[in-house]
């Protein structure tokens, strides 16, 4: 009973940051449930892929509730979406198959490594201009203050970040988004509220890719589904529903400082094995 508590207390946190920066949730799961394997005897033996893969799967339900709560307030691109699913849906699957080349040994160093070049991203992020990536893709949206915005990128531009994006999310079970929500606003001029909900709408399409690949690999575990899913389902709704609520600026702050720390105790773990 406190083993299923302690799952889908992980969950929900996963759920709730995840949902809230359009992250996904897995970039919690993964460092946390490595931890908890490295320094406890709270679960069975962990392998990094039986994490990874698992993660995959709770990120379909993050995905799939947290774009039901976005529908409603009519922020999800869904043909961008579509379009960057082109690409992260057969990179998830070369990820998720160089997965297992993976030492175990070397699994935390790279992750931690990936998390700090990612919170670095988030921080320039606000001192760049978007990039003018002309294409005959154009997309507008009016937020709920009613100015519209219209961005315009390459449809083949797309599909190359999101495919490179897709690896990484197979691989390290990442959701993705932690990567393609500051290429959406970095690359192609999205505005933040849109980049989040999209980028979910993303993840949910491609961790299903995934999830099918994991599951021919044997790498989902159901024990640790049973608490992740449903502390997942809850926290992606309690993510979307406060991201309306705080400043895109604060959401952001608090995050990259988070990514630093998890970054860092990972590297620190997998260099003194």
């Amino acid at each position: 009973m406190i083993t299923w508590i302690l799952l889908v207390l992980i969950g929900l946190a996963a759920g709730t940051i995840g949902s809230l920066v359009g992250l996904g949730g897995g970039i919690i799961i993964v460092p946390v449930l490595l931890i908890i394997d490295q320094y406890t005897n709270w679960l069975p033996p962990l392998s990094p892929q039986l994490i990874v893969g698992s993660s995959i799967v709770v990120l379909v339900a993050i995905g799939l509730s947290s774009t039901l709560a976005y529908m409603k307030k009519k922020s999800v691109d869904y043909k961008s979406g579509a379009l960057f699913f082109l690409g992260s849906g057969p990179g998830a699957v070369l990820g998720a198959w160089l997965n297992k080349f993976i030492e175990v040994d070397y699994f935390s160093i790279y992750f931690g490594l990936f998390m700090v070049l990612v919170s670095i991203l988030l921080m320039i992020r606000n001192r760049l201009r978007p990039m003018k990536l002309n294409g005959q893709f154009t997309r507008s949206f009016t937020n709920s203050d009613g100015k519209k915005v219209t961005y315009q990128f390459s449809a083949p531009a797309a599909v190359a970040v999101s495919f490179v994006v897709g690896v990484i999310s197979g691989l390290f079970g990442i959701g993705g988004g932690s990567l393609m929500v500051p290429a959406m606003i970095l690359l192609f001029g999205f505005p933040m509220s849109v980049a989040v909900a999209t980028s979910m709408f993303m993840i949910f399409l491609s961790s299903i890719t995934g999830t099918l690949t994991h599951l021919v690999l044997g790498n989902v575990g159901g024990f640790l589904l049973i608490g992740l899913v449903p502390g997942a389902w809850v926290g992606a709704k309690l993510g979307a529903f406060i991201n309306q609520k705080l400043s895109d600026q604060t959401v952001v702050v608090i995050l990259r400082w988070m990514l630093i720390i998890v970054g860092i105790r990972l590297i620190w773990q997998g260099t003194m094995g």
